[in-house]
């Protein structure tokens, strides 16, 4: 495998032009070889979450002007990005990076491997508490509210590469992992929420988090991983406090 490098193109930034447009122009006028993931380039369906002048961010969903405006700077906690010697001016240049704590494929192409079986290993299936109704299974507006917080998420893994923790414990579940599992942990219609619950409760699930935030502030669709993962605590030391009554 050959030693990473950072490579420069010039061009002008117009209004509108996203990183993603960008990442295009330089396939077409400049290196035809450049890789990087996309889909639908609306911010659906997360390929092309990539690492953006030191942030996790969605390549389709950043534009250039604002960037290079200062208008969208996010300030990470305890955070390790890629390192590397290069030198750049965030008012004159946009750094692309590839996302961290995954292995590099090519480019800005990363091994989801990881990241996709945290998200296998929760075992994110319904599983209904009742048999299937003749009719629809009503629900309380208030708990649809909460649970479409979490599945608002697209999997993109900006969360993933942004948490300090992920990038120093191999183990830990993640942020976009944890948050899923709790969606089904406060599903009314689940019939596995309290042994989904116990499912994390380990030093490497929802213990392992050190609440630094970045994954909220980093999430696309405004999922909040660290409000999962801290009900989910509460809850178990609830259950907890119960059992030592009982």
């Amino acid at each position: 495998m050959s030693e990473p490098r950072y490579d420069t193109f010039e061009m002008e930034a117009a209004p509108g032009m996203t990183v993603l447009s960008a990442l295009f122009k330089i396939q077409e006028e400049f290196d035809d070889s450049l890789a990087f993931r996309y889909s639908c380039r609306g911010a659906v369906c997360g390929s092309c979450a990539m690492l953006i002048n030191k942030v996790p961010r969605l390549a389709c969903r950043t534009q250039l002007m604002p960037l290079l405006a200062g208008e969208q700077e996010i300030s990470l906690s305890g955070y390790p990005a890629i390192g590397g010697p290069v030198s750049w001016d965030p008012k004159e240049d946009v750094l692309v990076e590839p996302l961290p704590h995954l292995p590099v494929i090519c480019d800005l192409v990363v091994d989801m491997t990881r990241f996709f079986a945290f998200y296998r290993d929760i075992d994110p299936v319904f599983s209904p508490l009742d048999p299937d109704p003749e009719k629809e299974r009503l629900m309380d507006p208030s708990d649809v509210r909460e649970l479409e917080l979490y599945t608002n998420c697209i999997l993109c893994g900006a969360c993933f590469a942004a948490c300090p923790v992920d990038a120093k414990n191999p183990r830990f579940s993640g942020p976009a992992a944890l948050a899923s599992l709790y969606r089904f942990c406060i599903d009314p219609r689940e019939g596995r929420r309290i042994e989904r619950l116990k499912t994390a409760d380990t030093p490497d699930g929802w213990w392992g988090c050190e609440f630094h935030a970045n994954c909220r502030q980093v999430c696309p669709r405004g999922v909040p991983p660290i409000v999962a993962i801290g009900q989910a605590r509460q809850e178990i030391k609830k259950q907890r406090k119960e059992g030592e009554e009982m």
